[in-house]
């Protein structure tokens, strides 16, 4: 049996949240100092700090060190891309740091200061962001509910009328960043109804990728009309979102009757260069939904298909999407969103 002091060791070499971090530093500045960081903090805030704590045990010095170097580095990023943009904070830390690093701060950096200048938004309900929002611009609107979770921008978007909706999820679809002016000018907008917002450097807002998020967690009513008029408008750009929205691996969620449903639809040779780089629960999830002779024929014919190209397995995972999607379209299959979706046997 081993030591018990190298068994604790070996315990405080496990990867430490960030809240566990956060209380290593506050332990390691002292009651005095640490005092004078509770000031800046809100109650709920300072509440978790401090059962965070209370639970952390002890750290060795070699932890302890790694987290005051990660914080030290932390904070250096945020003055410099406060007081002087993202270029000048690249080049500051690139010099201090290399590139990589540099790189990884600025990121992690960037993405916190953008939750911290719209955590405002985390405590309005979804009435509250209908309220305040519904006789904005689209564009507005779009870059506000850039900055929620999918869900909420969700349950905003389904009170506009159909027209709004469309324009508001073009809107996001398309945006890219958000420039310090134009955040300025949301905030005279919006200062009567939110509390200010602020923010220093352009940061990535919106995108396809987020309103496919969005379009999931819409009811199926919703999801029609803004692709009926989004397609009549922008075409490529609802078959893009549409992509996104559903994506092979995601066969792992449908239910077996469905998954029945679609693979008699789909080209063998489909299925056969789909499975080659398909993880081993998608593979299961479609050869227990296979008849005993089809998925015979499958295994055979993916023991001789070698020397395959990357874009024919995709190509064949689109394929057997697009026949996904068309059945549902048409409710022969259910694919479930976000929760959305009861399902009454």
């Amino acid at each position: 049996m081993r030591p018990v002091a190298e068994a604790t060791k070996e315990a405080t070499k496990v990867e430490l949240t960030y809240p566990q971090k956060a209380a290593a530093v506050i332990v390691s500045l002292g009651a005095d100092k640490a005092s004078g960081l509770y000031q800046y903090m809100d109650p709920e805030e300072i509440e978790a700090l401090t059962l965070e704590v209370a639970r952390l045990g002890m750290l060795d010095s070699e932890q302890t060190e790694a987290v005051l170097t990660e914080f030290y580095q932390t904070c250096m990023t945020s003055k410099a891309v406060t007081e002087g943009g993202l270029e000048y904070a690249r080049a500051v830390l690139e010099k201090a740091f290399g590139n990589q690093t540099a790189m990884a701060l600025l990121e992690k950096v960037t993405k916190s200061l953008k939750n911290r200048e719209f955590a405002f938004l985390d405590k309005a309900d979804v009435k509250s962001l209908f309220s305040a929002l519904q006789n904005e611009r689209p564009q507005t609107v779009a870059l506000v509910l850039s900055y929620v979770d999918p869900d909420k921008a969700a349950g905003v978007i389904e009170q506009l009328e159909p027209r709004r909706q469309i324009r508001v999820v073009e809107a996001i679809a398309t945006m890219e960043s958000a420039a310090p002016a134009a955040i300025k000018t949301i905030e005279a907008e919006m200062e009567r109804k939110f509390s200010s917002i602020i923010t220093s450097s352009n940061v990535k807002v919106g995108g396809i990728d987020y309103v496919a998020g969005i379009m999931n967690n819409l009811d199926r009513s919703s999801e029609k009309s803004i692709f009926d008029g989004l397609s009549a408008r922008n075409a490529e750009l609802a078959d893009e979102i549409r992509k996104r929205m559903f994506v092979f691996e995601d066969i792992i969620t449908m239910d077996d009757r469905s998954v029945q449903r679609f693979v008699r639809d789909c080209d063998p040779r489909d299925l056969v260069l789909a499975l080659k780089t398909a993880n081993a629960e998608v593979s299961n999830k479609l050869f227990t939904n296979m008849s005993a002779r089809m998925a015979e024929s499958i295994r055979d014919d993916l023991e001789v298909t070698t020397n395959v190209r990357m874009k024919d397995v995709e190509d064949a995972q689109q394929r057997i999407v697009g026949v996904i999607r068309d059945l549902e379209e048409r409710n022969e299959i259910i694919i479930m969103k976000g929760g959305k979706d009861d399902i009454i046997a």
